[in-house]
């Protein structure tokens, strides 16, 4: 067995190797391989934590309570949120609007006191909210499950001069005030359903859970 150091080649057998090459493409080999393993092991690692950030398949068919941002909402405007697959309306009324329910008589709601309707203990009062200023529906008509439409006190209509705003359900015409109470002589039986809900702060609502039952 002979070598040349000055080039760095190896002879055995008749046969020339260049070590410098074998042992670089060695290097590259062992790290390579280390780089694949190391990312399949990665990626077991990470996936769990991926799994866990996604709500649970239970969780979204029980509906778990989501939360709204109400922020950007201005006075006289209405959003809308997605809970339990159904929309729920988040009213910011005026300080007129609030005037008005105030002023509404019990003979022009068919419940005035919500003593037949769907609503939790703190939402059972003339604005059927936590916050006057705020008013969360399940954006429903208890009639035959029709989606009403938002009209505004200064929004044209044809519902007659004691109009104060509200919803009206174009299915079958039933209408509520913009506390989601009904008006008599229409299809619908009962006012319009008010959701478990609570204030995670000024500008966050939490719709699906709150201090007095928790979760609906």
């Amino acid at each position: 067995m002979s070598t040349d150091a000055g080039k760095g080649w190896l002879s055995h057998k008749g046969d020339s190797y260049n070590t410098e090459e074998v042992n670089h493409g060695r290097r590259w080999f062992l790290i390579g391989a280390t780089s694949v393993v190391g990312a399949v092991g990665a990626g077991f690692a990470v996936a769990p934590f991926v799994s866990s950030m996604q709500p649970s398949a239970r969780a979204q068919a029980a509906g778990a309570p989501v939360e709204a941002d109400i922020s950007k909402l201005e006075p006289g405007q209405k959003m809308n949120v997605e809970w339990r697959g159904k929309p729920v309306w988040i009213v910011r009324r005026t300080e007129e609007n609030q005037a008005d329910l105030k002023a509404m008589g019990s003979d022009q709601l068919r419940d005035p006191d919500s003593n037949e309707s769907i609503q939790p203990e703190y939402a059972k009062n003339t604005l059927r909210s936590i916050k006057p200023e705020y008013l969360v529906l399940v954006g429903i008509c208890t009639h035959l499950g029709c989606s009403p439409t938002h009209y505004r006190k200064e929004d044209p209509h044809n519902f007659g001069a004691d109009w104060k705003g509200g919803f009206f359900c174009p299915c079958h015409g039933s209408r509520f005030d913009l506390a989601g109470r009904v008006v008599p002589g229409v299809p619908a039986p009962t006012n319009l359903v008010v959701p478990p809900h609570k204030y995670l702060s000024d500008t966050v609502v939490l719709i699906g859970a709150d201090d007095e039952g928790g979760a609906a």
